[in-house]
């Protein structure tokens, strides 16, 4: 996507709303997409086996002692239940000898992924110094492998808690900020377009929060300011396949599917039963929309930003019970994308609009597309309040007055 505000302005008067204008905007859309972007956007996505293939395929002719290990797939429950039949020494066995598996099970302990992870971030650390002095490698090349090795070096600083990664293509990650055993309020950040490994954190001041660590670590700081006795916690989610670039994955659904199976999968798999929010930014909310008729009953709030669409005309066509909260600042260039859904190109209505059914949230403070978790915006404030179950607090966009709060009011408990 880009923004074409020759393309968000009002249909002309001779073809009004109708389907063919509907159908002439989206030809256009995908006319300019293909120039900018090139024919090579169409193409086969799927993914050459990488390290966590062959793990998984490992796992699935492994053993343990005389037992079958489970199958990766299963449900929390049964994985769960496999893991507490084990010895700390058998965990910590299948932890080392399966990294990019144990790290990434719904269902195992979490100290046992946080270990796991760090093992198979190790790993990748390795493979990427290795791949950095290979001689073979363009200029261009070597800077791509450097960067890779400075997220990694990142990644394994401190006492961080990785909670998913997989190296395979340009990587996934996700992240826990707090502590996720004890929380009964989890707030999740589902970012968008050009989301990867190296990208996962940036260190850039002046882009650290548009970064999705960068947007946990502020929503958390956030929460715990808004309300200190809350027992809180932020996952960074990145653990799908999101576009990259504003080419036609953008513009498409195609990889919000397969990110929306993950998220549910993510939500389910969350260890006690704490109420949990989920904030999409961008095509993050597309993957949102779509995974929202079937996320467990635990979400309790959906909170987009700088949304292209949710692939649904009104918040009742999501299906959810869940309340649905929607900010865009001003001057955002996503607003000049046109909320339209021919076929598989476009992501429907536009979520800040009146007839779409959201509460619509200030985002003054907050300046472009990905401004929404800076300190000091109101996005973020209301962000927090809604993460921890403040929802009198939260700040309506100008307009909205008191339509974007709860009838009731009143804090929720904790």
């Amino acid at each position: 996507m880009s923004s074409f505000p020759e393309l968000g302005s009002s249909p002309t008067s001779w073809l009004g709303d109708s389907p063919v204008w509907r159908a002439v905007l989206a030809l256009a859309v995908v006319f300019v997409l293909l120039a900018t972007t090139g024919w090579t956007a169409i193409r086969d996505h799927s993914l050459t086996p990488g390290p966590r293939e062959a793990a998984l395929l490992a796992w699935q002719h492994g053993s343990l002692g005389r037992r079958d290990l489970p199958d990766p797939d299963a449900s929390p429950a049964v994985l769960a239940g496999f893991f507490r039949s084990l010895s700390p020494a058998q965990r910590t066995r299948l932890a080392e000898r399966y990294p990019l598996v144990v790290g990434n099970l719904g269902g195992a302990p979490l100290e046992l992924r946080y270990r796991a992870n760090r093992i198979a971030l190790q790993d990748a650390h390795r493979a990427a110094q290795q791949r950095m002095n290979d001689e073979r490698l363009t200029e261009l090349g070597r800077q791509q492998a450097g960067r890779l090795v400075e997220r990694l070096e990142s990644l394994l600083t401190g006492k961080r808690q990785i909670l998913a990664f997989d190296p395979t293509g340009t990587g996934r990650a996700a992240e826990v900020v707090g502590d996720l055993t004890r929380a009964s309020r989890v707030s999740v950040v589902v970012p968008g377009v050009d989301t990867n490994l190296v990208n996962f954190e940036r260190t850039d001041p002046d882009r650290v929060y548009s970064a999705p660590a960068g947007m946990a670590r502020s929503l958390y700081d956030a929460e715990r300011a808004a309300r200190p006795d809350a027992r809180t916690a932020v996952v960074a989610w990145a653990d799908y396949t999101a576009p990259a670039g504003l080419g036609m994955d953008a513009a498409t659904g195609r990889l919000a599917e397969d990110g929306a199976a993950r998220l549910r999968s993510f939500v389910d798999a969350l260890p006690g039963a704490p109420r949990v929010s989920l904030f999409c930014h961008s095509y993050g909310s597309v993957v949102c929309g779509v995974a929202a008729r079937r996320l467990s009953s635990r979400v309790t709030d959906i909170a987009v930003s700088g949304s292209p669409g949710m692939r649904v005309e009104n918040t009742a066509g999501l299906g959810t019970k869940a309340r649905v909260w929607a900010t865009r600042d001003a001057d955002d260039w996503i607003q000049d994308v046109p909320y339209l859904e021919f076929g598989e190109l476009g992501h429907g209505a536009d979520p800040v609009s009146d007839g779409f059914g959201a509460r619509v949230l200030s985002a003054a403070g907050a300046v472009g597309h990905t401004g929404y978790f800076e300190p000091g915006t109101e996005s973020l404030e209301s962000f927090a309040e809604i993460g921890v179950g403040a929802l009198d607090s939260v700040v309506c966009a100008p307009g909205h007055g008191a339509g974007c709060r709860p009838v009731t009011g009143g804090r929720a408990d904790v």
